[in-house]
């Protein structure tokens, strides 16, 4: 069969392979058609010829299954007023669709594409807006020539949509020109992406140098990005890349071997391993290593008054919060870690109020946003993320550095088991010698999502000052969310049998039943759980994204329960998530680059650039016909993405434990009921319990549990800081 008709609109698109649903008018605009297929550049208000056949499906009734879809031009005014209503080309409704048309009738394409210049002409439209629409007009055909020439090698319309964003209009000859690029700059496209394009579009040989260059190195972010490692082993890089390429050992040790000599690779011996590093990696590292030891003065010789100062605050420090905040105040570099309960934000705003008394500037930082919240409302200090404190600008990076150092005498940095390898670069090279440096965190939580093990090396190396503090307090025990805490971590059974505790266990032993109690605690036991408002307090926390209870599956059971349709809220498929205005929603990546406001409690606002990975917010608004999304985070920044930028975002109602570091929730949810051995280790159980603030909530089986607390594996890391910081202190390197 064929269907002549103009698209009405998208249903459903996966941004992955093109599969789109969508609504069809047919010629005789009398009859519309659901029709389906892969077809990744068909958008609203487009007239096409579809061939195909109809089908039945058992949920969603008669459909038109499309073999084969042609585009076809506009053949009427209004088909070209229908087309530019839809929302294809932003900043143009319904009423500017007239207008332009009414203007020049049927060359209205010819002129958006040839004679943009002339939209002037049209009444209501100054010389601005015709500039956004003829670049949104241009940007859609430049899309469209991206992904007919790369769709059919795995590039989806979001990663055509990031090429043209960072290549501009000479997008396909540069990447005709070096495709392997595309890895190290456009988000989601790996090594077996750009090698197809290379080999089938560039016509690059699957033996030259290019190509096992790209290879071998790949192989080594892949290990940073999806491991956290800062190297490889020699002979480990040696069969991955020989498996990636399909070429011999030999052929792999020879472009290794030239790689070395151009300093493309950088090898050498840490800790007995024969390690390959990418040289940025190394050069982080090591620096790392010799600003710690520079910054780490001997003892400072001033007197400080704990007394008075307790005396004043109206509390008593214990003898290790005592001891603790004198080494952080004689010394250069100090670490405090410790458990959940243990007083550190006791100490921070100890050691913050000596400080200022002396007339010291102090500075306070996280890592992330909700960190850095958290560690402001504890201490009632201005505590800023990392990057703000840094000052960082997207595309010019961090303005404090060597030459602009930050101003200050102490750098306190909370959740310091966060912090990566280059963040912790950026941080100290914005300190000079004289500033001190305070690293608070808890050794015993997950590594950072980023590369390397900074606190955990920093630690292990023994070389820095440091305290461990182990003493609970008396308030805090009468937590079973902090007595339980400890208790995983020393690898005992947790109290599960308390049900007038703030740690809470059901015994359930099915998926099905948990997932329904899941729904049943939302929707009408949420009082039980110490809150009014679920959305906005409690938290579902799992070991992983798959399975009936995991992270995809939870949100979509979830937001159905805690947002669910309605004619008053717009959508907008992306990939195989539906987002709806009001969803709660998770930033998956860093972006430098998107800009946000922030309105101010003076009335004022702020603005400024960035989200990043774990920042949690909600969905304001969407606009399908500027094609955008109004989202504001918790910290209160607001800023637009644009559909093809969604990808960056995830539903929130359920997330993993490793996305959840750093941050606190009123009430944590933790479904479990078994699981890869991998996913359920001790400390991920941990983790999850220090999340919650007021209560913590277990649905699922006593067993997994058990083989959690039991289950002491951790990953360990390719690192080399440990072993730098004790070289470099043995022989006096700084």
């Amino acid at each position: 069969m064929e269907l002549n008709g103009t698209v009405q609109s998208i249903i459903y698109r996966n941004a992955t392979n093109g599969y789109t649903v969508l609504s069809l008018l047919c010629a005789d605009e009398k009859t519309t058609v659901t029709c389906v297929g892969t077809l990744p550049l068909v958008n609203a208000g487009d007239t096409v010829c579809v061939s195909g056949q109809q089908a039945y499906h058992p949920r969603f009734g008669t459909q038109f299954k499309v073999a084969f879809c042609e585009r076809k031009a506009p053949s009427s005014d209004t088909a070209i007023i229908r087309y530019l209503e839809s929302g294809v080309v932003r900043g143009v409704g319904p009423a500017m669709a007239r207008a332009i048309v009414a203007t020049f009738g049927m060359e209205t394409l010819e002129i958006l594409e040839k004679e943009p210049e002339r939209l002037v002409e049209v009444p209501g439209i100054g010389v601005k807006k015709a500039k956004m629409i003829s670049d949104s007009f241009r940007e859609k055909k430049l899309l469209r020539d991206v992904l007919l020439s790369l769709e059919p090698y795995g590039v989806t319309v979001g990663q055509a949509f990031k090429m043209m964003q960072t290549y501009g209009e000479l997008c396909l000859a540069k990447v005709q020109e070096n495709p392997y690029q595309l890895i190290d700059d456009i988000d989601g496209i790996g090594f077996l992406t750009a090698d197809r394009i290379a080999m089938h579009v560039a016509g690059f040989e699957q033996d030259s140098l290019a190509r096992l260059t790209a290879g071998i190195r790949y192989c080594l972010q892949q290990a940073r990005d999806e491991h956290g490692d800062m190297f490889l082993e020699y002979q480990t890089l040696l069969e991955r890349s020989s498996k990636l390429l399909g070429a011999p050992i030999d052929r792999i040790e020879e472009t290794v071997a030239w790689m070395e000599s151009g300093s493309d690779l950088l090898r050498c011996e840490i800790g007995g391993k024969d390690a390959v590093y990418l040289p940025y990696l190394f050069k982080y590292e090591d620096y790392i290593a010799k600003k710690l030891l520079q910054l780490n003065v001997p003892p400072i010789l001033e007197t400080w008054d704990l007394n008075r100062w307790q005396t004043k605050a109206g509390m008593e420090l214990s003898a290790e919060q005592q001891k603790a905040v004198v080494l952080s105040l004689t010394n250069g570099v100090s670490i405090i870690t410790g458990g959940p309960g243990t007083g550190k934000t006791t100490i921070i705003r100890c050691i913050i109020d000596c400080m200022q008394e002396k007339g010291y500037i102090v500075a306070l930082a996280a890592p992330t946003g909700r960190a850095a919240k958290r560690m402001a409302e504890a201490t009632g200090g201005d505590a800023r993320t990392m990057h703000r404190l840094l000052e960082y600008i997207p595309g010019e990076g961090f303005q404090r550095n060597r030459d602009n150092p930050l101003i200050a005498d102490m750098v306190i940095i909370d959740e310091m088991s966060m912090v990566d390898v280059p963040l912790m670069y950026a941080l100290l090279h914005a300190l000079t010698k004289g500033t001190r440096l305070v690293l608070v965190g808890d050794r015993d939580q997950l590594p950072p999502v980023g590369c390397g093990n900074v606190f955990s090396d920093a630690l292990a190396s023994e070389v820095l000052p440091y305290f461990r503090l182990t003493e609970i307090f008396r308030q805090a025990q009468l937590s079973n969310i902090v007595r339980n805490a400890h208790l995983i971590n020393n690898g005992k059974m947790p109290i599960l049998t308390d049900r007038d505790s703030d740690f809470l266990f059901e015994e359930i032993p099915n998926t099905d039943r948990i997932r329904n109690r899941l729904v049943e605690l939302f929707q009408r036991e949420s009082s039980r759980l110490g809150t009014s408002d679920p959305l906005m307090d409690m938290q579902v926390l799992v070991p992983m994204k798959a399975g009936p209870i995991g992270v995809i599956e939870l949100n979509r059971l979830l937001q159905g329960v805690c947002n669910p349709p309605s004619p008053f809220k717009k959508e907008h498929a992306c990939g195989d998530t539906l987002f709806r205005e009001g969803d709660k929603i998770m930033q998956i990546r860093n972006n430098y680059k998107i800009e946000w406001k922030k309105t101010l409690r003076s009335g004022g606002f702020e603005e400024g650039a960035g989200v990043f990975n774990g920042d949690l917010g909600t969905i304001l608004r969407i606009d399908p016909h500027e094609k955008i999304a109004v989202l504001i985070f918790d910290d209160g920044r607001t800023t637009e993405y644009a559909f093809a930028q969604l990808e960056e975002i995830d539903l929130a109602y359920c997330i993993t434990i490793h996305k959840s570091q750093g941050s606190e929730f009123q009430t944590i949810l933790l479904p479990l009921a078994g699981g890869p051995m991998p996913l359920l280790t001790r400390n991920l159980l941990y983790t999850a319990v220090t999340r919650a603030k007021r209560m913590v909530c277990v649905v699922g089986r006593s067993d997994t549990v058990m083989r959690m607390v039991k289950n002491a594996y951790r990953s360990v890391r390719n690192t080399g800081l440990k072993e730098r910081l004790i070289e470099y202190e043995a022989i006096g390197a700084k």
